[in-house]
C-alpha cells in the first residue's frame, strides 16, 4: 500500500511539471498581425502600409 501512495503522489507531483514542459512552445508561437482599415501588412518591413488603389 505505501508504493502504491508515493507512486501515485510522484506521479500527481511531476504531472504539473511535464504538462508545462509539453505546451512551452511561446517562443515559436508567432501572434498574427492586424492593421487598422485601409492598410495591410508588408512581410518585408513587417508594417502596417497604407492600401494604394
Amino acid at each position: 500500500m505505501k508504493i502504491k501512495t508515493l507512486v501515485l503522489s510522484l506521479a500527481l507531483t511531476a504531472a504539473p511539471a511535464l504538462a508545462f514542459a509539453e505546451g512551452c512552445n511561446h517562443a515559436k508561437e508567432k501572434q498574427a498581425m492586424s492593421c487598422a482599415a485601409g492598410t495591410s501588412y508588408d512581410s518585408g518591413t513587417q508594417s502596417c502600409l497604407p492600401i494604394s488603389t
